[in-house]
């Protein structure tokens, strides 16, 4: 880390913001549905707009810019995310609020995949993966301490303040970028004939339904953790930042262990994780009355999950070795619409049922990645023996 050059720390801090205006609503959400008088199921569609905008914006970024410099795309990004964010800040309605979260959303995927590429390009080719790594852990800190930090401050001073302060920490990251990123040699632009050639694969595709699937449980049940801590479990506003705190910790474990796991048995590590986590779903049905046991149960959750993010990626990027950029693009995009699909199957299950029983959803579609995972499994080693 001290070997690393200044701008990687620029990049690792837009990471981090991206992280915190991503997960931060999760906390706010009681708070946003009160001031803007709509529902918990229609403020946590506020997710899906934002995840939806990942999808769609990041693989369309990403093609549309291809002769743009990759610094120069980065300061465009983070332009974007500035301005959604302070959009956020100002919000009056529920629609406002649904747009700026959308035009936030689209500097997501592609600023992680131009920006783990650029990180790579700024040390020597033995530490790319390290600067990578460390990239990235602007996105595990965010969960660790952004997140609290944002819902603590929107319960303080009201929801807008959190997206303000996001807002300026963007600001920093894109002064970051202008006056430390060294400038992109011309023969870097991105080969989109090369990079789409990669959708042709079965592979990938299969991948990215993993991934989707795999994933869209837990955020159908993560979404609404602020209201089923508050309504079900009991505890107040405050115990909800803290337990906020624990999940990120979690996290964070899981991220670390998901990397080992990945270089060791990548295919058997899903699949065991899969079922761990419909295991911990469904014991958070039960665990979710009682403060002590939810509060274990969502630590357990924060690890298992994150788990699925670097196998899965790894997955990813494995079967799409040829086009990394538009590949690591559309893997983010495959967490994002499970992540919006998940909000939404989420929203409909409290529409239709109760808070406490959200988890059991959450478990049928992680169920669904399974089932994919173990096919895609059993394929790879029928053709390993032809």
């Amino acid at each position: 880390m001290k070997n690393f050059p200044i701008a990687i720390f620029a990049l690792t801090l837009g990471a981090f913001s991206i992280g915190m205006t991503e997960f931060v609503i999760m906390g706010l959400l009681p708070n946003v549905a009160n001031d803007l008088h709509v529902s918990i199921s229609a403020s946590g569609q506020l997710i899906t707009g934002y995840a939806l905008g990942v999808a769609v914006g990041g693989p369309i970024l990403t093609l549309s810019t291809g002769k743009m410099s990759r610094k120069r795309l980065l300061i465009l990004l983070m332009i974007l995310f500035v301005a959604g964010n302070a959009a956020a800040a100002v919000s009056t309605s529920y629609g406002l609020l649904m747009a700026a979260r959308i035009l936030t959303s689209f500097a997501h995927g592609t600023f992680f995949g131009v920006g783990a590429i650029m990180a790579a390009r700024l040390v020597p080719k033995e530490k790319s993966a390290s600067a990578i790594s460390f990239m990235f852990t602007g996105l595990t800190v965010a969960n660790v301490l952004g997140v609290p930090f944002g819902t603590f401050i929107g319960n303080q001073f009201g929801w807008r303040m959190s997206f303000l302060v996001i807002a300026v920490i963007g600001l920093i990251s894109l002064i970051g970028i202008i006056s430390l990123v060294p400038n992109q040699s011309k023969e870097e632009v991105l080969d989109i004939r090369n990079e789409v050639s990669v959708l042709k694969k079965p592979q990938v595709l299969v991948s990215f339904a993993m991934t989707i699937f795999g994933f869209a449980g837990v955020f159908t049940a993560f979404t609404y953790i602020s209201p089923i801590l508050l309504q079900v479990t009991g505890f107040q506003e405050n115990g909800v930042t803290l337990i906020l705190v624990l999940f990120g910790l979690g996290v964070t474990i899981g991220n670390l262990v998901g990397g080992k796991l990945a270089d060791w048995r990548l295919m058997p590590s899903i699949m065991v994780t899969l079922i761990l986590l419909i295991a911990v779903l469904l014991l958070f049905t039960v665990t979710s009355e009682f403060k002590v046991p939810a509060v274990l149960t969502i630590f357990v959750w924060g690890i298992i999950s994150f788990i699925l993010v670097p196998t899965l990626q790894y997955r990813t990027m494995n079967m799409a070795h040829e086009a990394p950029t538009l590949a690591s693009t559309l893997s983010h995009s495959a967490f994002n619409i499970g992540n919006a699909g998940g909000a939404a199957l989420g929203g409909l299950a409290i529409e239709i049922t109760h808070l406490q029983l959200v988890p059991l959803f959450a478990a049928a579609v992680t169920f669904i990645g399974l089932i994919i995972t173990i096919m895609s499994y059993q394929s790879d080693r029928q053709t390993k023996r032809t």
